[in-house]
């Protein structure tokens, strides 16, 4: 029951807090939090067409609720993609993209420097579905065009990268995946649409932890996959209603409430990751820094273009060490050390979050996938929150100045 529909040509902070279903016939201001597991139907007829997707209207939660379906509007608009489905978590949307779009004897084309877990799936879970990958250098487009094959059905890009922030270029691996009839599916958990957009340079479906920055504050587990209408209606929603990798709407309740503030939150995080990763390329115990806002990042042109001039809020960095014993022991040694940084696997939190990926995010890669991937014990990732940069300063301070 809206007054009138939103304008066109709103822009992204606007649509962060306007986009969304009706109000419904009581007005309410906020968007509605719809904690029902199925809706009745004024009658059978209108309930048949509506089960067999003849007439829209909702059915049951577990692939049609409004709390839902106001969270998917929003991050489609912010996004720039004619439609979205929230998915129980980051992971849950990488399996329905591959279980909607892969079948046996079908190959992949993946960036090597992908999320532990996403590696996982595809080279292990799906593999014994008949579904090959080729791992290739996040940053290499060459690499990609050579392991293309005449059964690639998808590309998968995550950029930056879960930690070691390599950044890929977006319109160069459309071009690859769209010259063979592939479909290229970018990770933009890093950046979210308030940094970086991936549609705008031709990705054809858009990946999201919607736990990361999304919701912001480290409160739910959540995903969504942004991508064309027709695709998300034909081969993202079958899978859904048959697989239910469903997003609980109190769930996307929250993170709808997240992308209010998505906007300002980056900025601010960004600013201040952006300071913490000059501080600590100056560090005598710190021997490199990995962030696309510092001039050093081998793509940081690339990604001032992609990412709207910001680095993003995440950074990792290399202490010294020898050895691989001795960078793992310093790397625990300056995590142990802080005493306001959460020492926890996750990001995008307004608390920072600090922690070592070869034990954790990447913990459960073989020796060989973690090198491939570059993950070595020294690694220190830090996800940036909003706390004041001095006061981040001294926490890493204690670690790093006991070295």
């Amino acid at each position: 029951m809206s007054r009138h529909p939103l304008p066109d040509n709103l822009h992204l902070d606007t649509l962060a807090v306007r986009a969304a279903v009706d109000k419904s016939q009581y007005g309410e201001n906020s968007e509605a939090l719809y904690l029902t597991s199925s809706f009745t139907q004024p009658d059978c007829e209108t309930a048949a067409r509506r089960f067999s997707g003849e007439e829209d209207g909702f059915i049951y939660s577990r692939f049609t609720n409004p709390t839902n379906a106001s969270m998917e509007i929003r991050l489609a608009a912010l996004e720039g993609s004619e439609a979205c489905i929230g998915t129980s978590s980051g992971m849950a949307a990488v399996l329905l993209l591959c279980m909607a779009l892969l079948k046996s004897g079908d190959h992949v084309v993946c960036s090597r420097s992908v999320f532990g877990s996403t590696i996982k799936l595809l080279g292990s879970e799906f593999v014994k579905f008949g579904v090959t990958t080729s791992f290739v250098s996040q940053t290499d487009v060459n690499a990609w065009k050579q392991a293309m094959q005449p059964n690639t059905k998808l590309l998968f890009a995550e950029t930056p990268t879960n930690p070691l922030t390599d950044v890929c270029d977006i319109r160069a691996l459309a071009d690859i995946a769209h010259n063979a009839g592939a479909v290229l599916a970018v990770d933009n958990c890093f950046c979210s649409p308030a940094l970086q957009r991936p549609i705008d340079f031709g990705a054809d479906v858009v990946v999201h932890s919607g736990t990361k920055y999304l919701d912001g504050q480290g409160r739910v587990v959540a995903g969504a996959l942004c991508a064309p209408e027709a695709m998300v209606r034909e081969k993202f929603l079958p899978v859904m209603r048959s697989a239910g990798m469903s997003l609980a709407p109190f769930n996307a309740w929250v993170v709808l409430k997240g992308l209010e503030t998505l906007g300002i939150r980056m900025e601010a995080q960004s600013q201040r990751a952006l300071e913490l990763a000059t501080w600590l390329e100056s560090h005598p115990k710190v021997a490199r820094v990995y962030y696309p806002g510092l001039t050093s990042h081998p793509q940081h042109a690339l990604a001032m273009t992609q990412q709207s001039g910001k680095g993003g809020a995440v950074l990792s960095f290399d202490v010294r060490g020898e050895t691989p014993e001795a960078g793992r022991k310093n790397a625990f040694h300056l995590i142990d050390s802080t005493r306001l940084m959460s020492v926890t696997a996750n990001l995008g939190d307004v608390k920072t979050i600090i922690t070592q990926p070869a034990s954790t995010s990447h913990g459960r890669l073989t020796e060989v996938q973690r090198a491939e991937a570059g993950i070595q014990q020294h690694l220190v990732r830090v996800a940036v929150g909003l706390e004041n940069i001095e006061d981040l300063k001294t926490d890493l301070s204690r670690g790093l100045d006991t070295l």
